[in-house]
């Protein structure tokens, strides 16, 4: 793995509307901030209230007057060509995403880039072809007759998707495959932080694939009143949204009078546990990915509860680990945590850091702003030992680089402790006990769960939340299922079904 330093970047600043790229209708543009610098780096199209009122428009007429929605195949050939295309630009969009979101150079290698795009359109695309699209029901008797009964899958038709800045690109695709392969036409708003990897994939579907003007849509806006438009527009069928659990729920309540149907991936709290019998040797390093991507992943476990027989001896090792954590330049490929990605961000971070002390919590490492990079939005990987759960720090989605430490006496105090939360999106244990991991795998209410190191990514598998955490799943066959809808015929007339 090395820095693309020899990859040249022309970002894409227009949108793509019913097919076509262009500008924002009215000529404005908004800045496009490096965060590892804090400078202005170039711009994207300002969409107006007019040019997201032609995207849905584009996406209704799509969905409702050509053949995308019943043409599986032709959806499928369409997909193979995205990724294709997509996959010629990889490098470009690698750097892409460091300069735009911050992210770190190893973590294009993973989750931000090179795990989606080899499955993210791939899996979808295939695996529709095996979905139940019709299925037979026994006949019945009522009423005297011979009903003949049948269950068909259809698309939901028109989906806003909502994309949030942290994992722009993996969140886009895996939003995109299922979306498309089940039949829908989307509008896609990116995120203001990060536009540029989605009006990329914009540009590359208008020039290198067959999907018709108006299925896909992509615009970008700095103004959340256009963006609301999709959640309030009776013409869109479904939000899929991925952000915070306040903005899920303002979208619940601002949707509710038009009954879209939702995805909704939200916030996280994730508990790592660290039971009597655990390696500390192989529990401990993964304590890191607190501070991936400066901490900004939803799924990322952020809270760590070692038994009290442990304890001790894991704070002290977790001291040097996260006192040798690199961070920095998001261009170097040495680099774990780079920047968060705004200012306003870091600053809240910083005040939930000064109210952890102030709460109890023992400050061990970092909690400041790096000396050493006065530029850009940085806060150094930070740890908290001896919280009390029920601290700002435990309850809180900080979304920035910090973990808190926490004992616990036996297996079914580590499922109430990890359990106190609002939220219940993923989780992990470490012990060599496959009983006592199944358990605890089982007792703690999230949506995926992680057994000595164990990763469940992927685009054949669902992913999503309990409790404040989200609704539905996205990913998996049931994601696929999340973005269709079921209709129940019954006939007396044979029907001839292919």
């Amino acid at each position: 793995m090395s820095a693309p330093q020899s990859v040249s970047v022309t970002h894409e600043e227009r949108i793509l509307l019913d097919g076509v790229l262009r500008h924002a209708g009215a000529g404005g543009t908004f800045d496009v901030v490096n965060p590892a610098t804090g400078e202005k780096v170039g711009v994207a199209a300002d969409a107006t209230a007019a040019d997201m009122d032609a995207a849905i428009a584009a996406a209704r007429s799509a969905f409702d007057h050509t053949s995308w929605a019943t043409d599986l195949e032709f959806r499928q050939r369409c997909l193979h060509q995205l990724h294709e295309a997509i996959s010629a630009e990889a490098e470009v969009l690698r750097l892409e995403l460091v300069i735009e979101a911050g992210a770190p150079l190893m973590t294009t290698y993973m989750a931000q880039l090179d795990w989606p795009l080899s499955d993210g359109l791939l899996w979808p695309a295939e695996a529709v072809a095996g979905l139940p699209w019709h299925r037979r029901l026994s006949d019945s008797s009522l009423l005297g007759i011979t009903n003949m009964r049948h269950v068909f899958k259809e698309p939901v038709g028109v989906v806003a998707g909502i994309i949030p800045w942290n994992f722009p690109f993996e969140i886009l695709i895996n939003k995109l495959g299922p979306i498309l392969a089940t039949g829908n036409t989307v509008v896609i708003k990116a995120a203001s932080e990060t536009p540029w990897n989605a009006t990329r994939v914009g540009r590359l579907i208008a020039e290198k694939t067959e999907i018709p003007a108006g299925v896909v849509n992509i615009i970008t806006t700095s103004d959340i009143a256009v963006a609301e438009r999709l959640v309030t527009d009776p013409r869109v069928d479904m939000i899929s949204f991925t952000g915070s659990t306040r903005t899920g729920r303002l979208i619940t309540e601002k949707s509710a009078p038009t009954f879209k149907k939702l995805l909704l991936e939200l916030g996280g709290k994730s508990a790592g546990i660290v039971l009597d019998d655990a390696d500390l040797a192989s529990a401990l390093p993964a304590a890191m990915s607190a501070c991936m991507h400066a901490g900004q992943g939803c799924a990322l476990p952020t809270r760590l509860l070692v038994h009290r027989s442990k304890y001790d001896q894991a704070v002290a090792a977790l001291e040097e680990i996260y006192a040798a954590i690199p961070y920095g330049d998001p261009a170097d490929p040495g680099v774990f945590c780079g920047p968060v990605i705004t200012e306003k961000q870091r600053t809240n971070i910083l005040e939930l850091i000064r109210r952890g002390e102030a709460e109890g919590g023992r400050l061990i490492v970092g909690g400041r702003i790096p000396e050493d990079r006065p530029q850009g939005y940085f806060v150094q990987p930070t740890l908290f030992a001896d919280v009390d759960n029920a601290a700002a720090i435990s309850q809180a989605e900080i979304f920035g680089p910090v973990l808190s430490v926490t004992p616990f006496d036996d297996d079914a105090d580590a499922i109430r402790i990890a359990n106190d939360s609002i939220y219940g999106l993923s989780g992990t244990v470490f012990t060599t006990s496959p009983e006592r991991a199944l358990t605890i795998a089982r007792g703690v209410r999230t949506g995926s769960f992680m057994i000595n190191g164990g990763m469940f990514y992927g685009s054949d598998s669902p992913y999503g939340g309990y409790k404040h955490s989200g609704v539905g799943r996205q990913g998996g066959i049931e994601g696929l299922e999340t973005y269709l809808e079921t209709k129940a015929v019954a006939t007396t007339l044979p029907l001839d079904i292919a």
